[in-house]
């Protein structure tokens, strides 16, 4: 598997530390995230989904603890459209340019905003989608929310 991939290029050019986790794949996994935290060891609140979507006519990422569910809403209103929804799995390969259980929020084909949970905040790292199955970045929340420009918002619906 290589190492290096357009998610980690983007983050050696923004200048941010990160760490490249390995895990073993599974593509018939009912969950991505959660097999990836399970396959790492790590609690699911740390280890973050990219969900790609479309607000009002935009297409924008959300990244959210693999173990919570978005709200539509919630994004929909903090990123001030009326309304938003998922993309289609053929879409978002073709918008992000990474193939579905690959989907980084780094090095997409576009610049895209990007909403994280506000839940990142409380932790002293995360994990994201490195660019290709079975790759996880693990970095600061802080330099992955500088990374992308991406603002923070509670994103996942109220149980």
């Amino acid at each position: 598997m290589a190492k290096q991939t357009r998610a980690t290029l983007a983050l050696e050019k923004a200048g941010k530390p990160f760490e490249i986790l390995d895990y073993p794949y599974d593509p018939d996994a009912p969950s991505i995230g959660l097999q990836a935290a399970e396959a790492l060891g790590l609690p699911p609140a740390v280890v973050f989904k990219t969900l790609m979507l479309t607000a009002g006519d935009e297409v924008c990422i959300a990244l959210l603890p693999s173990d919570r569910e978005l709200s539509l809403k919630a994004l929909a209103t903090v990123s001030g459209k009326k309304s938003a929804a998922m993309l289609r799995p053929g879409d978002a390969e073709r918008i992000s340019g990474y193939h579905i259980g690959g989907i980084s929020p780094l090095g997409q084909k576009k610049a895209l905003r990007c909403f994280v949970d506000d839940s990142a905040l409380a932790l002293p790292f995360m994990i994201v989608n490195g660019g290709q199955r079975g790759l996880q970045i693990k970095i600061a929340p802080q330099d992955l929310l500088a990374a992308l420009a991406a603002r923070t918002a509670p994103l996942a619906s109220k149980d």
